[in-house]
């Protein structure tokens, strides 16, 4: 049995001294929440409320597509979101959904707009046209639900025909993205009759993603029962809770475990715990293995950086934090090898290209592979400026090295709107923090 975020923390010893002053790092809502939120509440007849929502690039734009449906009235609050469906059928957008460079709502609308009305056109910026969609639309066609794809065979901007399923077992192919599978539960979710079987095909990368959305679906009392590790069926019903919470993001709290373990200071991330379906939690674990001290404290998670060491870590199950790893590993003592991360070339861009290369940049020797990577520090860090790919992650985790080194220069800085808007000023709050407790 795999383990979880729940084991790796229950051992984890509280060495830590309560003594020194821990920085309280200000994590906004996680994203992955917000979008299957803003996606269970469009299901949801009459008024919604989605408190602790991330406000960022990907979840406006999805909140923007879900407001263009006929009988669907999506707005920003100050904390989150608020979402209003009429009774009755959903009708088709006015416009085209343009979902910018978000590859989760993206994946999660093509299967939505199968149930609306006439249907919709999905389409995104030129990088998320490039990204893989095949398998969810392959799956799609199974099951009787037409699709067209516009520009590129297996690739947005792809229109969507209203359709009902013509059956009740579906198979999806799981080897790409766990998106394309949450996408489905939550279309069985909202169908009118069930059970709902489905089959997943290959190895599932990246499943606390889809457990997430089980767990989700199951606080608003709908059931999705993960018979075995490739059969998911889903009992459709209507959401029951006015409200949905949203926990704090772990991959956004990545970066300020790694300031931390990099400058060897504390910091506390509070509203967030070993309970988290989360799988980027994950990533405390491998930064105690690396040399760091982790414990878990009432409301939140401690951290405590020392001299770190290289590891060997299959990090499968926390892809988005495989950056931020990466520059704790690019000042670690000894190799690091990252494996089990292939899913990271179809992301905003070839991410395990991007890590090699900027790290290249900066002196460190790395390798490539397939689904690997292996760092070997040891020459120290150069100045250099930073291709960011218009991918925030880049952004945000090299913007780390700047704790550390001058002459770290970021690129587009701008892209972490896409995730984390104000990831510059808190890291600059840290920075200060660390300074003044040094």
């Amino acid at each position: 049995m795999a383990e979880t975020n729940t084991d790796r923390c229950r051992a984890i010893t509280p060495l830590m001294s309560r003594a020194s002053e821990p920085f309280a790092a200000q994590i906004p809502g996680s994203k992955s929440y917000t979008n299957r939120a803003l996606m269970i509440a469009a299901q949801r007849v009459g008024e919604t409320e989605i408190t602790g929502g991330l406000h960022c690039d990907d979840t406006e734009y999805l909140a923007s597509c879900l407001d263009g449906f006929q009988g669907l009235q999506v707005t920003k609050t100050n904390t989150g979101f608020r979402v209003s469906r009429s009774p009755g059928d959903l009708g088709a957008p006015d416009a085209d959904l343009y979902i910018g460079a978000a590859g989760t709502p993206a994946r999660l609308l093509l299967s939505f707009a199968a149930g609306v009305r006439g249907g919709a056109t999905v389409t995104g910026n030129a990088r998320l046209c490039e990204r893989p969609m095949s398998d969810l639309l392959d799956a799609q066609k199974a099951m009787g639900i037409q699709t067209e794809c516009l520009e590129t065979q297996g690739c947005l901007p792809v229109r969507v025909s209203e359709g009902v399923p013509q059956t009740r077992q579906w198979s999806i192919h799981g080897g790409v993205s766990s998106q394309f599978l949450s996408s489905l539960i939550l279309f069985a979710a909202q169908q009118p009759e069930g059970p709902i079987e489905i089959r997943v095909t290959g190895h599932l990368v990246s499943r606390p993603y889809v457990r997430m959305t089980l767990r989700m679906l199951a606080e608003q009392g709908i059931n999705v029962e993960e018979r075995s590790d490739d059969l998911f069926v889903v009992y459709p019903g209507q959401p029951e809770n006015a409200e949905i919470p949203v926990e704090v993001d772990a991959s956004g709290m990545s970066y300020f475990l790694v300031a931390a373990a990099i400058t060897g200071s504390q910091v506390f991330i509070p509203g967030i715990g070993v309970e988290s379906a989360q799988g980027d939690v994950g990533l405390a674990h491998a930064l105690e293995q690396m040399g760091c001290r982790v414990e878990m404290r009432a409301g939140g998670l401690l951290l405590a950086g020392g001299p770190l060491r290289g590891i060997a870590v299959d990090m499968e199950t926390m892809p988005d934090t495989v950056l931020s790893l990466a520059i704790a590993a690019a000042v670690a003592e000894g190799e690091t090898r990252i494996t089990n991360i292939a899913n990271l070339r179809v992301k905003e861009c070839d991410r395990i290209h991007a890590a090699a290369t900027e790290l290249g940049r900066l002196g460190i020797e790395t390798v490539e592979g397939d689904d690997h990577l292996i760092i070997r520090p040891g020459g120290g860090i150069r100045p250099a400026s930073i291709h960011t790919y218009d991918d925030h992650r880049v952004a945000m985790s090299f913007g780390l090295l700047r704790l550390l080194y001058d002459g770290i220069d970021i690129e587009d800085p701008d892209c972490v709107a896409k995730s984390f808007p104000g990831f510059w000023s808190e890291l600059a709050r840290f920075k200060a923090h660390h300074e003044r407790t040094a």
